[in-house]
């Protein structure tokens, strides 16, 4: 049994995973009223209730899964990237759990738990497969198990050069004053808008598979002036509808020359963009093998980071006591 704590942002997260990866429970406390009336997350209020969660969390996760700390035999914690402070509670918390057990202890990159997402459940997608990341601070499309190695590993084929579509979700909904966080609110009221209202650009730059965001924003901002305030609240199902529909497009577009280019016919998605509705029917039609998690395993949670641990040589005790967090993605 595999005891997962995710704390690299504004969610606090604890789950319960197995060997076969089934979900016993994946608890998430989110921070997401807290942080709204700043319209984004403060690192500093982050990490001060992940301290005030944490032990709540854990503790609501094993009781889900009708387990104890006794029954766990590894615990997995997010390492990298993601702000630091709040890595640091997730990093001590596990450490001190393991260390006073003598358990195992696994550390695991953000990344890695949205690129696996897919291989948790009842039906799991299988290597070599690509998987199309989109969240809030990174987006990329890569393909696992590059040199058949495992699923460990995976070859990033083409990354955002700039914003990540998330990034871009969040900031054209403060545009069209819309809540934190941004991508839901975009989702739900762009249902109600005609995608074809407006002409955003689309950025595809170069000849491989990388993606630009950041003059869609700028052409938002533009075009809300423009119309000016009272028109562009009458039309701000249609500004929301176009501009998701042009952070979406590039992405199923990159996705679907990947699948040309490798030869592979298997497509998994994943990150907190992974939960818009259009993103996910885009990807399901365009005729490969797709595996779309559920809306659970899209956001930050802890089931990906137990997940992870089930295909790599964890830390023992004490090799792991000097263990720290980073902010940034590995090297």
């Amino acid at each position: 049994m595999i005891l997962g704590i995710e704390t690299s942002c504004d969610d606090t997260c604890a789950a319960v995973v197995t060997e076969a990866g089934e979900i016993r429970s994946n608890v998430v406390a989110s921070q997401g009223l807290l942080h709204s009336r700043y319209g984004g997350v403060v690192p500093e209020i982050a990490s001060r209730r992940h301290l005030e969660l944490i032990d709540a969390v854990i503790e609501d996760a094993l009781e889900r899964a009708e387990a104890t700390l006794d029954d766990a035999d590894l615990i997995a914690v997010t390492t990298r990237p993601g702000l630091i402070g709040a890595l640091l509670v997730g990093v001590s918390t596990a450490k001190a759990l393991a260390a006073a057990r003598r358990l195992p202890l696994a550390p695991i990159d953000h990344l890695q738990g949205h690129v696996l997402a897919s291989t948790l459940g009842e039906h799991p997608i299988e290597p070599p497969f690509l998987c199309l990341v989109a969240s809030g601070g990174h987006t990329f499309i890569a393909r696992v198990d590059p040199s058949g190695s495992g699923p460990e590993a995976y070859e990033v084929l083409g990354q955002t050069l700039d914003d990540a579509a998330g990034e871009a979700f969040d900031k054209g909904a403060r545009l069209l004053g819309l809540g934190y966080p941004g991508g839901p609110e975009m989702d739900r009221l762009a249902k109600r808008g005609d995608p074809a209202a407006f002409d955003f650009p689309r950025s595809l730059p170069g000849d491989g598979l990388d993606f630009s965001f950041s003059g869609l924003k700028t052409a938002l901002l533009y075009r809300v002036r423009d119309l000016g305030d009272a028109e562009a609240e009458r039309r701000r199902a249609d500004l929301a509808a176009s501009y998701q529909r042009a952070i979406v497009d590039p992405l199923a577009t990159r996705a679907e020359q990947a699948l040309e280019r490798t030869g592979i016919d298997r497509l998994a998605i994943g990150g907190g963009v992974a939960a818009n509705s259009e993103l996910r029917a885009r990807v399901d039609a365009l005729g490969a093998k797709t595996w779309i998690p559920e809306m659970s395993l899209c956001t930050d949670n802890a089931a990906m980071i137990a997940g992870v641990a089930r295909f790599q040589p964890p830390l023992e005790y004490p090799d792991y006591l000097a263990l720290d967090a980073s902010a940034t993605v590995a090297a």
